[in-house]
């Protein structure tokens, strides 16, 4: 069965640097549309990142020109770089895959990532 497993969440001062990598297993990756979402307390899911089958990226508008979104096919894996982490960057981070053809979306568990001086 499809899984998903994100890692590399913690908590890391204003201004620093976190990697988040999601590891997928029980799929060809390279079908699949991936990204990250995350959810703040009292806050709904939001996008952070999508990344397509042609590496076509999408950012929301809070993240952008702060974060990349990169896949290794080969190992699928899909990673987060975030920098210059800010306060309200804190919530939990879900990896989300959805076959290129299906409105089905899969998710992981989820890791937290605070920023807090």
């Amino acid at each position: 069965q499809v899984r998903l497993v994100e890692s590399g969440g913690g908590s890391v001062q204003p201004g620093g640097s976190l990697r988040l990598s999601c590891a997928a297993s029980g799929m060809v990756f390279e079908n699949y549309i991936v990204g990250w979402y995350r959810q703040a307390p009292g806050k709904q899911r939001e996008l952070v990142a999508i990344i397509d089958r042609n590496n076509s990226t999408t950012y929301a508008d809070s993240i952008r020109g702060r974060s990349t979104i990169a896949r290794d096919n080969m190992e699928k894996t899909m990673y987060l770089q975030m920098s210059s982490l800010k306060p309200e960057d804190t919530a939990v981070y879900y990896c989300s895959a959805r076959f290129f053809a299906s409105t089905y979306t899969y998710w992981g568990q989820g890791t937290q990532v605070t920023v807090s001086s």
